[in-house]
C-alpha cells in the first residue's frame, strides 16, 4: 500500500506564500509517497492548479453536511467539488475542541461528502487525560462507530482514517512508534468488522507532531500507511522530507 502524507495547512500561508511553496516542491518531488494537500478555502482551486501536474491532490479542512442554503460562513461539499477538491477532512481534533464537533454530529458531514464523491478523512483521537485513565480504544471506537454509523461505502478507496493523539499536538510530543502501531491495530481490526471484504484496506495515517526526524520509524510500523500533518507541511522543505524527498 502507497503511503500517503497528508499536509493539513490550517489558517496558515497567503497566495504569494503558496506559490513560491509549490514553485519549490514540484521540482523536487519525486512521487515516492502520496501527496495531499488541504489549504484554506481561499487557495483550493489555486492549489489543486499549482500541484495537478506533480498529482497532488488538494481538500477543504472541513465541510457542511448541507448541499446549500441558508448557513453563513459554511462551504458544502459541492462547491468543494466544484473547485476542483478531491477530499475533505472532517473531525479534526481542533474542530473538535474549538467548534464543539461531535462523531454524532459528523456523521452526517461524512455521508454529505461521501455522497458528492469526495474522499473523506475521519479523524479520531484521545486527550492525555482519556490516555492515563485508560479510555483510549473504548474512545477511538466510540468515535468510529458514531462517526461511521450507517455509511454506504462501496470500496476502502473513499474513506481514510487518521489517528490523532491530542496530547501529541502542537506540543513537541509523539506517540512511540510502539503507541501509535498499537492504536493502528485496533483502528484496523475495527474497520475490517464495520466493513467486511474491504475495511482492511482503508488506509490509517498518523497524526501527531509527525516530522523528518521520525516519519521513516512511524511509517515502518505495520499497520500506518502515512501521516496527517500540520506545521511541518508548512516548510517546503520540512513537507519534502516527510514525501521521501530529502
Amino acid at each position: 500500500m502507497e503511503k500517503l502524507l497528508v499536509a493539513n495547512w490550517k489558517m496558515n500561508l497567503s497566495t504569494n506564500e503558496i506559490r513560491d511553496f509549490f514553485f519549490e516542491f514540484n521540482k523536487r518531488f519525486s512521487q515516492k509517497r502520496e501527496a495531499w494537500i488541504a489549504p484554506p478555502f481561499l487557495y483550493v482551486r489555486m492549489a489543486n492548479e499549482l500541484g495537478f501536474k506533480k498529482g497532488v491532490k488538494v481538500g477543504g479542512q472541513t465541510c457542511s453536511e448541507h448541499l446549500s442554503g441558508a448557513f453563513t460562513g459554511e462551504v458544502s461539499p459541492t462547491q468543494l467539488k466544484d473547485i476542483g477538491a478531491h477530499f475533505v477532512i472532517l473531525g479534526h481534533s481542533e474542530r473538535r475542541q474549538y467548534f464543539h464537533e461531535t462523531s454524532k454530529s459528523l456523521n452526517p458531514k461524512v455521508k454529505t461528502a461521501l455522497k458528492e464523491g469526495l474522499a473523506v478523512i475521519y479523524c479520531v483521537g484521545e486527550t492525555l487525560a482519556e490516555r492515563d485513565a485508560g479510555q483510549t480504544l473504548s474512545l477511538i471506537a466510540d468515535q468510529l462507530h458514531q462517526g461511521l454509523n450507517d455509511q454506504n461505502l462501496a470500496n476502502a478507496e473513499n474513506l481514510v482514517i487518521a489517528y490523532e493523539p491530542v496530547w501529541a499536538i502542537g506540543t513537541g510530543k509523539t506517540a512511540s512508534p510502539a503507541q501509535a502501531q498499537e492504536v493502528h491495530a485496533f483502528i484496523r481490526q475495527t474497520m475490517k468488522e464495520k466493513f467486511p471484504g474491504f475495511g482492511e484496506k482503508v488506509r490509517i495515517l498518523y497524526g501527531g507532531s509527525v516530522k523528518p526526524d521520525n516519519v521513516e520509524e512511524l511509517l515502518g510500523q505495520k499497520d500506518i500507511d502515512g501521516g496527517l500533518v500540520g506545521g511541518a507541511s508548512l516548510k517546503v522543505k520540512d513537507f519534502l522530507g516527510l514525501c521521501g524527498d530529502k
